[in-house]
């Protein structure tokens, strides 16, 4: 799971036929669907399963998404998300991205997710938590998760 720790946090995946449009490229607003997916398995490597964080009665809440189109995305080809924090403010935090096509590592987008941090019992937002701000700081650098297939299997 573990390549290169100069690398942060990559996330592998396959864009599936039904998310092309009729010029058969990734319609514009799948992007927020692979930001979302994308995010979630950065959250999951950061802090485990996510109700370790409802448990701590925090939850994150989407408060900005900012997408930058560079490159067509087709049918089958296998994504690579480049996950780093960006900024961490007092209660909220952003997220950025960067989609490359793997094998020729053409850019695709880039992305850039800010998050409020809340309780939900009050559904009120909070500071973000030393240990979490800390854990968000540090990243996951050289992690590589892929739901891809794209490795080729002994048999």
């Amino acid at each position: 799971m573990t390549e290169s720790t100069n690398l942060p946090f990559r996330f592998r995946f396959r864009v599936r036929y039904g998310e092309c449009d009729a010029q058969s490229v990734v319609f514009n607003a799948r992007y927020a669907d692979y930001v979302d997916i994308s995010v979630n398995e950065y959250i999951r490597v950061l802090f485990g399963d996510y109700q370790n964080l409802l448990n701590q009665d925090l939850d994150i809440q989407v408060v900005s998404l900012t997408v930058n189109y560079r490159a067509p995305a087709r049918f089958d080809d296998v994504l690579e998300a480049r996950i780093r924090a960006g900024r961490i403010g007092n209660t909220s935090f952003t997220v950025h991205l960067e989609f490359y096509r793997y094998g020729d590592g053409l850019l695709v987008a880039g992305a850039d997710i800010t998050y409020v941090l809340i309780q939900p019992s009050t559904m009120t937002k909070t500071p973000v938590p030393d240990a979490i701000r800390k854990t968000l700081e540090e990243g996951a650098p050289g992690v590589l998760l892929s739901h891809a297939g794209e490795q080729v299997q002994d048999r």
